[in-house]
């Protein structure tokens, strides 16, 4: 009976440290789920994340969209008018199918179509600007959406993008700089001055701060999306690249060069044509960047990869015609960098302006004729007498030799 207790003690003693020891790991393991999600919670909550960024996408979408216009006014009428081969009623049954419409359609009457076409001009370059961005954000994805339905068979890659951004920017604080909004808010704060605001009832306050955090969390939610859609663009078509024999044969830029689709100017895309090594190797290295641009963003290598990105796209708009596809993937690459770029390059830019418009030391003379002679009395040298090389030392309280008066030194 005594020899059978006491494996019965020890049988009882081991169930209870591996209890102990499981409870501690999912004690620790719960603390470390509840610690990220603090700290996801933080991020979403804190404060609206990448607003320059916002900001650039802003502006390079609004104007990119209103050059296009401009562009295209010669031809609106048979692209989105009256005149186009794609009538309004063909149109409304393409809608039925799949569930598009445009603003476009609502009217026959040529007056009506010009109206939407300056008002859509209008509503480019406002949004460009930034004047009440949040409703001309609104009225900018309206604008996009409908002139994209209403000619969707001349679209291209380009357009869809564009169409996507303008979608996405509406739920973004995009105006928060960089805007006549912005600009608007530091001339009411600069007049507001030291004031107190007034005081708020709780219930308000409350209403206020619920406000703010709904507003910062759909835009880091939109601004998380924007840079996963983009990832997701490089990755699928690099991919797409890896599986086709011409792109793995280093071709496929040489039968691109020699479409005649997209040969803008055929003498330099036959010129480019004649170097098939450089063109292979172009190639590779496009597939090779696409496929492993959502692996370099968390990183310094990003940086690199975004200029090598910037010339191809800048390649692609001149040797194949393609500017609006360009210039929004170059838009959309701009989401990637950091506020502390964008604000750094004011400085820089002041810093060149500074540097052109540097005076000259005092006691220098900046060119012939360019400090005028200095009156005084009869027997008293002055600066401009050759004679007199030497600068007298200036008594104390005594204006320098720089034009300026004491309190302007």
């Amino acid at each position: 009976m005594g020899n059978e207790q006491i494996p019965q003690s020890s049988t009882a003693a081991a169930p209870h440290r591996t209890a102990g020891d499981g409870t501690s790991l999912v004690g620790t393991a719960r603390r470390w789920l509840g610690d990220r999600i603090a700290v996801l919670w933080a991020l979403l909550t804190g404060r609206p994340v990448s607003l320059y960024a916002a900001s650039v996408l802003r502006i390079g979408y609004g104007l990119l969209y209103l050059i296009f216009l401009l562009r295209e006014f010669p031809h609106r009428a048979e692209i989105w008018g009256p005149d186009s081969p794609w009538t309004p009623a063909l149109a409304a049954q393409l809608f039925d199918q799949t569930g598009w419409n445009s603003i476009l359609i609502l009217s026959d009457s040529r007056a009506y179509f010009e109206l939407c076409y300056v008002l859509a001009v209008v509503t480019s370059a406002l949004f460009t600007l930034g004047w009440r961005t949040r409703v001309m954000s609104v009225l900018f994805a309206v604008v996009v959406t409908s002139f994209h339905a209403r000619a969707i068979f001349m679209t291209d890659g380009g357009d869809n993008l564009v169409l996507l951004m303008a979608l996405y920017l509406v739920l973004t604080a995009c105006g928060r700089r960089w805007s006549l909004d912005a600009r608007r808010e530091r001339l009411r704060a600069a007049r507001a001055g030291n004031t107190t605001d007034p005081v708020k009832s709780l219930y308000a306050q409350q209403l206020r701060d619920a406000r703010i955090t709904l507003t910062t969390v759909v835009h880091n939610c939109a601004m998380f999306v924007i840079a996963a859609q983009v990832c997701f663009l490089y990755g699928s078509a690099g991919l797409y690249k890896v599986q086709g024999p011409t792109w793995g044969g280093g071709t496929a830029l040489h039968y691109a060069l020699n479409l005649e689709l997209f040969q803008p100017w055929p003498a330099l895309s036959h010129l480019v044509d004649e170097y098939p090594m450089a063109i292979a190797i172009v190639g590779y290295v496009t597939v090779l960047l696409q496929v492993a641009f959502p692996f370099v963003l968390f990183g310094r290598l990003k940086y690199p990869v975004l200029a090598v990105l910037l010339g191809m796209h800048v390649g692609i708009a001149v040797l194949m015609g393609l500017p609006l596809f360009s210039g929004a993937m170059i838009v959309a690459d701009a989401v990637f960098l950091p506020d502390r770029f964008y604000t750094f390059l004011p400085h820089l830019w002041r810093r060149a302006t500074q540097r052109g418009t540097r005076r000259p030391a005092p006691g220098r003379s900046a060119g012939s004729g360019s400090v005028p002679s200095q009156g005084g009395r009869p027997g008293v040298p002055t600066v401009s007498d050759p004679q007199h090389r030497a600068a007298p030392t200036p008594r104390k309280g005594a204006p320098l030799a720089t034009g300026l008066a004491p309190d302007q030194t």
